[in-house]
């Protein structure tokens, strides 16, 4: 079972930590990612970190501006968000996938998902 939380009102600029719990189990050997989806627009990639847990890829949006890190002791992964723009408001969904590292920004290749937890960045 996965729990997303962390989300919440920020103003532009701002920054967010978002979290995913793992729960009855441990995401060892599971890729991990972060979709989120925005009113009226389908889910979207935003971030993934591959099995190994040695490998990232960020969707070009987030570049630079997203992290995506992990806690093994907590089972617990995190996304970062910073410098947040209002084009980041969206509920974001933290997913567990089997799939190989250049499938994981597809959402179909995701097994589990979390609740999800609104992002909103306005002023």
């Amino acid at each position: 079972q996965l729990q997303a939380s962390g989300g919440g009102l920020v103003q532009p600029g701002g920054s967010l930590r978002l979290s995913c719990l793992v729960s009855g189990g441990t995401f060892r050997g599971y890729a991990m990612g972060w979709f989120r989806q925005a009113p009226g627009k389908e889910r979207e990639f935003v971030a993934a970190m591959s099995g190994s847990g040695g490998s990232f890829k960020y969707s070009d949006s987030v570049k630079g501006r997203f992290t995506f890190s992990r806690d093994n002791a907590k089972n617990t992964v995190y996304l970062q968000m910073n410098n947040l723009t209002p084009e980041d408001t969206a509920v974001y969904y933290c997913g567990a996938s089997r799939a190989v590292y250049s499938a994981l920004h597809l959402d179909n290749m995701y097994y589990y998902w979390g609740q999800g937890t609104q992002v909103t960045v306005s002023s």
